[in-house]
């Protein structure tokens, strides 16, 4: 009976039901992409899990059902814009500054050339950092009070920022969708048992890139050497070209 039910519903579809549903879709698609890795993003999926039931029970005519879920989702919208308006600000003020990022004019250099020319004038200043490229895991849950940024990645402002003296120069950068997104970040150091006589930065940028899947780019103050860590390991005396092409390598 079930199954005759869905037969029918799905023969009563037209085109424009079909578009409807598929920008639907899309929109919660792209709305789960953007929030990934923020606390919002397990509630935003449990909210879709009980549209869909609510869809498949007016689908399948399960009045009382889809009456109680109905309702429900209602009042849960109001609840949610409620409590977590604070993440609901931040999940907006995202989405423009991704919108900003893709139609900005950035001029010629793409932020991978940003990032290369400004560790090779670090390495020739033996200015010490860390730059951290974020790719699925958010690694801005592993810090503790970082200083928000929020800019296109840009040789000078990365300069600004690792310049002795300067109240951001100690600790990392994180970039994350282009984008600056934090500094003055402060990583867990590996275990006592994996120390190795490496220095703090290059033992910071190992036990990050541990706990996450992004990538820790190392300049030694020492020696002005460039390293970079991926995996929790270490590669070490890289050049121009080295640095290049391992981040083309991992598609950064």
């Amino acid at each position: 009976m079930i199954f005759d039910y869905i037969v029918n519903a799905i023969s009563q579809f037209q085109l424009s039901d079909i578009i409807d549903i598929l920008l639907l879709f899309l929109l919660f698609y792209y709305l789960l992409l953007l929030i990934k890795g923020t606390k919002s993003y397990q509630m935003a999926v449990g909210l879709l899990s009980i549209g869909i039931l609510a869809f498949v029970a007016s689908l399948l005519k399960l009045t009382a059902f889809s009456f109680i879920l109905d309702n429900f989702l209602t009042y849960l919208i109001i609840a949610i814009i409620v409590l977590f308006q604070d993440e609901l600000r931040e999940v907006l003020t995202e989405i423009g500054g991704r919108l900003k990022t893709k139609y900005a004019l950035t001029g010629t250099s793409s932020p991978r050339d940003e990032i290369i020319n400004t560790v090779i004038a670090l390495s020739l200043a033996k200015i010490g950092a860390i730059i951290t490229i974020e790719r699925e895991i958010k690694v801005k849950n592993y810090v503790n009070k970082p200083v928000k940024i929020d800019a296109l990645v840009n040789k000078d402002l990365l300069l600004t920022i690792f310049t002795p003296g300067s109240p951001l120069h100690d600790g990392a950068v994180v970039i994350s969708e282009d984008r600056i997104e934090v500094a003055r970040c402060f990583f867990q150091l590996p275990p006592l048992l994996e120390l190795s006589p490496s220095g703090t930065r290059h033992l910071a940028a190992i036990g990050i890139t541990q706990q996450t899947d992004c990538i820790a780019i190392v300049v030694s103050e020492e020696t002005g050497k460039i390293s970079l860590a991926v995996n929790g390991e270490l590669i070490r005396g890289l050049d121009r070209e080295g640095l290049k092409n391992r981040l083309v390598h991992y598609e950064i």
